[in-house]
């Protein structure tokens, strides 16, 4: 667990949203980004020096008052020692303006309470911030994760806002691709040849949100479809009415499916690339500045 350049600069991003305030990381994140680009970026004077964590950075850098850590061993000197596979102690201690998991989640087996007791740390109006594994990352943990997982759970209707997806090549420092949300009936596919992360930035509108009826939004348009048919928003575009046809249809539709595969063109619609509906490319150095104090913006929910 750590914070590198692609990691480092998403904390940047996501300071120009709002001040990072009381702060807390999951695990304890150690610092892997080079002393003179830190000090560079975040107008630091000459006197800054890094940590081997990331806790003085945050306070340094980013505006955070106070930064605690949690894990499951005190080995690395978390302030908050807890099994994150566990339910959080009632009542939680802190609640906090910033929650960080720069890279914990994929160690931990039992995700849905780990992402559970994120929501718990963070305050209402606070900001939730994930930088995980998405592809090409067999073995470095438990689990990689998808883009939709985010954008099914950080949802409106779950009591989360403003939820923003990225994808970033570990390999590649200078752009990421902004994920765009899927529409109703469509499902976000993406390959990739190189080690890919995902970065996530949501805001939890308040202390009353939902974890419960996460179902991958393409299933659920179709669950739909069969039955009452679902008010679309302007601008949506729905699956044909032929893939619908077809999928009633198990056998027609395997068989269907089997041809389309075997003779589609190359798939490049579904790689890291603007040829890929679901991406828009984006330069890092056109998201991320040097931004002053006067600069950061108010938080988004009050």
């Amino acid at each position: 667990m750590g914070i590198c350049l692609h990691e480092f600069n998403f904390l940047r991003y996501s300071k120009q949203q709002r001040r990072f305030g009381k702060t807390i990381t999951i695990g304890r994140q150690r610092l892997y980004v080079p002393e003179a680009i830190v000090r560079e970026a975040l107008l630091l004077n000459a006197d800054y020096r890094n940590d081997d964590f990331c806790d003085q950075m945050l306070k340094d850098g980013f505006g955070a008052s106070d930064v605690d850590s949690v894990d499951f061993s005190e080995y690395e000197g978390a302030s908050i020692i807890h099994d994150f596979n566990l339910p959080l102690p009632d009542p939680i201690p802190s609640q906090y303006d910033t929650v960080i998991d720069g890279g914990c989640l994929e160690h931990i087996f039992n995700v849905p309470q780990a992402l559970l007791n994120c929501s718990k740390l963070c305050k209402p109006g606070g900001q939730l911030l994930h930088m995980l594994p998405a592809n090409n990352c067999c073995g470095h943990g438990f689990w990689q994760f998808s883009p939709e997982l985010f954008f099914s759970l950080y949802s409106p209707r779950n009591g989360y806002a403003n939820t923003e997806v990225f994808l970033a090549e570990v390999a590649e420092k200078s752009r990421w691709f902004r994920v765009k949300p899927p529409e109703p009936g469509e499902r976000i596919n993406l390959r990739s040849d190189s080690e890919v992360y995902v970065l996530v930035r949501t805001v939890l509108k308040g202390r009353s949100f939902s974890h419960s009826a996460i179902q991958q939004s393409d299933y659920v348009f179709e669950w739909q479809a069969r039955g009452e048919e679902p008010k679309q928003p302007v601008g949506s575009k729905p699956r044909s009415g032929i893939v619908r046809a077809l999928k009633s249809a198990p056998a027609i539709h395997k068989l269907a499916a089997s041809v389309y595969h075997l003779y589609r063109p190359a798939d490049s619609q579904y790689r890291l690339s603007e040829l890929n509906p679901h991406l828009e490319e984006v330069p890092v150095s056109s998201l991320v500045h040097r931004a002053t104090d006067a600069e950061v913006r108010t938080p988004e929910v009050a």
